[in-house]
């Protein structure tokens, strides 16, 4: 029987355009020694990056059997990148739906044994040798010719590695959280103590000296807050205290829909209206929304509002991370009623009573029977309590709209209903609550918007 023979595998590709010109790059690496044995890269003409993601992986898996054609079935791959998408499809848990991944994920399943190959996802920058070949190749391509090893310098670009072990750590691709519960307990352990230096976040405590009626008026698809303050089920616990390690959380993604011909004017779009479609400044953003989450790397699972504008949004990230789309009536707009389509003027203009008692109060409903902020609240924690117990330790990416965003992140926070007044929600924005198994949410991220620059 062959000796059994270990080698870990970094691949990259990229795409100047995307598609553009198109290369990949791969290095084979001794664990024992940190050591690399062997390099290839290849300038592919124009691909997009996932193609020249996937022909980088395939050519890294070749270079290692050939290096040690002796191993056979003996031979052990462990191959990382910092492809989400790559390292999610290979290992089963995500779906291949694209058609041009379907034959290269083919190719590569079958340079060696489905069991002979495990798959990290890894951080960019813990990629540079790979990502520094792929670009060599593609600087190669645009000079009309095809990449050297002779001439190569990646190496000089790569991290510094030290002997490794295999098989990789545990747990899903960049799990923050798993890493950080570790090193919590390797601090408390050190130090001989029960307590820890990192807490699970406490819940914010409701803020009763600000005024329960906004100081002015918000602007369309800006609304006011309802008046619940549901939390998830069970009781927070909170302070600094010792408390158990509750594992990862499930983290809630905040997409708001891109742009509709109403968000520029400023005009109330509900979901009792005419359910618009997005402009193509909306298109255009939920592209640039899906080449961020791609890649980010983290979103494992996408739920959507029924609304149209949502659910084009999130088909255009689900078709770049191979993912299905779920919908969640909970995560609809608020129903404005007579309002639908009208500019916050023209309502002062034509209600103005209705107007003034529905700023006064959540528990008020736009004329003509919309939805009060107080009955939004409710559906959209429901959602949250459901979406939160079914996708326990999991992110998921929620496409939705300003008052269901708004709402959670308060309810995250225990602020009170005029808090809303104080949030900004762009379109394609993006916000992040992470919500853990003793009801403790953390609100980790609200309304950014740099990958839309």
């Amino acid at each position: 029987m062959s000796a059994a023979r270990q080698v870990v595998v970094e691949a990259d590709g990229g795409s100047r355009g995307n598609p553009g010109p198109a290369g990949y790059g791969a290095v084979v690496i001794d664990p024992a020694t940190g050591e690399p044995l062997a390099e290839t890269a290849e300038y592919i003409g124009v691909a997009t990056n996932n193609v020249a993601e996937y022909r980088g992986l395939i050519a890294g898996l070749t270079a290692a059997k050939a290096l040690f054609p002796e191993a056979g079935d003996a031979l052990r791959v462990h191959v990382r990148m910092d492809s989400k998408l790559v390292v999610e499809q290979m290992s089963g848990r995500w779906k291949i739906k694209h058609p041009d991944m379907k034959p290269l994920a083919a190719r590569a399943a079958a340079v060696l044994p489905p069991s002979s190959v495990t798959y990290e996802w890894i951080p960019r920058a813990q990629n540079k040798h790979a990502d520094r070949l792929a670009n060599e190749a593609m600087d190669a391509g645009r000079d009309g010719r095809q990449w050297e090893a002779s001439a190569s310098t990646a190496v000089l670009d790569a991290p510094a590695r030290t002997p490794s072990t295999l098989p990789p750590v545990q747990g899903p691709p960049g799990d923050q959280v798993a890493g950080a519960a570790k090193a919590r307990a390797a601090l408390a352990a050190a130090r001989g103590a029960a307590d820890t230096l990192f807490p699970v976040p406490e819940p914010g405590v409701p803020d009763t000296t600000v005024p329960a009626s906004p100081v002015s008026a918000p602007a369309p698809g800006q609304p006011a807050a309802g008046s619940s303050q549901q939390q998830p089920s069970g009781t927070p616990q909170t302070g600094w205290s010792s408390a158990p390690d509750l594992g990862a959380p499930a983290t809630l993604i905040l997409l708001r829909h891109g742009e509709t011909a109403l968000t520029p004017e400023k005009r109330f779009s509900g979901s009792g209206g005419t359910d618009p479609e997005l402009s193509a400044t909306g298109r255009g953003q939920a592209e640039r929304a899906a080449e961020h989450f791609a890649a980010l790397g983290t979103v494992q699972e996408i739920v959507s509002s029924p609304l149209r504008r949502c659910r084009e949004t999130a088909a255009a990230v689900a078709d770049r991370l191979g993912l299905d789309v779920q919908i969640d009536e909970g995560l609809r707009e608020t129903d404005f009623g007579a309002w639908e389509g009208l500019t916050f003027g023209e309502v002062r203009e034509r209600y103005a009573d209705d107007l003034t008692a529905w700023l006064a109060s959540p528990d008020t409903a736009p004329t003509g029977g919309g939805e009060s902020f107080a009955e939004v609240a409710e559906r959209v924690a429901a959602a949250r309590d459901r979406i939160v117990a079914r996708y326990a330790g999991r992110t998921v990416l929620l496409v939705t709209h300003v008052t269901p965003i708004k709402t959670l992140v308060r309810l995250a926070l225990g602020a009170p209903p005029a808090a809303l007044f104080r949030m900004e929600l762009s379109a394609a924005s993006i916000s992040t609550v992470a919500h853990y198994g003793d009801g403790n949410a953390s609100v980790r991220l609200l309304n950014d918007t740099s990958h839309l620059r």
